[in-house]
């Protein structure tokens, strides 16, 4: 005779696990209705416009204790939520998280509002052999120069307070930081920023803590490896030096201003950065191509996208060997893979696959630009007849493919 089963227990109605549950569902719901009252603000009523401000006082309230307290499974769990029900709402609660985990914003009584971010710029280096990790931000010089740059170059506020981490992050270390691990070191860097004492800062150190992954290059390869330089910047939250205009032109004008700062920024200060990689395991100085600097999600993101395009055209570019790449053509069209979406291409010969090779493609992208990133990309490598598809099916065949005007 069976034995009867114990009865699952069922949560009670202030464990931690239901009030997690809660506010995962709280958070979505509250991004959801922001985000349609958001698309359809011209056309609501004015009663509707006051119960979305109180949503949105809600939102942030919510969002912010959860950040505090580092709740990233209610956060990772309601923009998961988000993604199943609703494009708009998924973008809007994921762009809220990412902001918000980026910055802290500190208020004293008698004192300014003051804000601190963390930015980081992505940045491909070039070597022989790979950097090494032994020389990795041990030029003190350069490291302290390179910190005065960031304003001395206008790319922060010349009131701003900066510091920079001494240490060049590679893809894995950046993407094993949550959005609650990257908020308490934020909090970690504004008490560095505000107190004279040297303070602890667990977070920050534990998410350099298991180093640079290994790589296989041997002392003779040629290597091109993604990094990232990692700040804070402090700085009050009525400095002009960020406000951006109200006129679009004129935003437009101030935005081209920061970009042109950069690009000589980039170019004045290339060295003070390769100083601080130190050299790569063979002979050769480095050679760095930057990405724009953004704040952290935005930064770890271009890094990512950009990366994966690297793979992508080296495997394509093996696969055409001695052919003539004029001759061949690609197909590109989205894909699933393990519930993830790609966008694949397919580089054909004629009917025969040569080869096919997937870009993660977010829900929140722009396909339109992101074909367009793929058909530069391609011609850089002397394809340039590409079709594209409706989605790849279950047989890796194009469905619907038409040439790609």
């Amino acid at each position: 005779m069976p034995k009867n089963k114990r009865p699952v227990p069922r949560k009670s109605a202030n464990s931690p696990e239901l009030k997690d549950e809660q506010q995962t569902t709280e958070l979505c719901a509250l991004a959801l209705d922001l985000a349609d009252g958001e698309f359809n603000n011209d056309i609501v009523a004015d009663s509707t416009r006051a119960e979305l401000a109180q949503k949105a006082l809600d939102f942030q309230r919510l969002l912010r204790k959860l950040l505090n307290q580092s709740k990233d499974e209610v956060l990772y769990g309601a923009i998961e939520l988000a993604r199943d029900e609703s494009r708009d709402g998924y973008r809007y609660l994921r762009n809220a998280v990412e902001e918000g985990a980026a910055s802290v914003t500190l208020r004293r009584e008698g004192a300014p509002e003051m804000e601190i971010d963390a930015f980081a710029i992505p940045v491909f280096v070039h070597s022989q052999g790979g950097l090494d990790p032994a020389f990795d931000f041990q030029d003190g010089a350069a490291y302290e120069a390179l910190l005065d740059s960031f304003t001395d170059a206008g790319l922060e506020s010349p009131k701003a307070k900066v510091v920079l981490v001494s240490h060049a992050y590679d893809l894995e270390e950046f993407e094993r930081v949550s959005y609650g691990q990257l908020h308490t070191m934020v909090r970690e860097a504004a008490q560095s920023l505000t107190e004279k004492k040297i303070s602890a800062a667990p977070a920050l150190e534990r998410s350099m803590a298991a180093g640079w992954s290994a790589t296989g290059f041997g002392a003779a390869d040629t290597a091109v490896e993604l990094r990232f330089l990692l700040g804070f910047a402090m700085k009050r939250a009525d400095d002009a030096f960020y406000q951006v205009p109200a006129g679009e032109k004129a935003a437009d004008a101030y935005f081209a201003k920061r970009a042109e700062r950069y690009q000589q920024w980039t170019g004045q200060h290339a060295p003070l950065v390769a100083r601080c990689l130190g050299r790569g395991r063979g002979d050769g100085e480095l050679r760095l191509n930057f990405l724009y600097q953004d704040l952290f999600f935005g930064a770890r993101e271009q890094g990512q996208s950009e990366y994966a395009m690297l793979q992508l055209l080296s495997a394509l570019n093996q696969a055409i060997g001695g052919r003539v790449p004029a001759e061949l053509n690609a197909v590109i069209a989205p894909s699933d893979v393990d519930d993830e979406m790609v966008l694949r291409v397919q580089l054909r010969d004629g009917e025969a696959v040569l080869a096919s090779g997937d870009k993660p493609l977010d829900l929140g992208a722009d396909l339109e630009l992101e074909v367009d990133d793929l058909r530069d990309a391609l011609a850089s490598i002397g394809v340039s007849a590409l079709q594209v598809a409706l989605r790849f099916d279950a047989d890796g065949q194009p469905v619907e493919p038409r040439p790609l005007a």
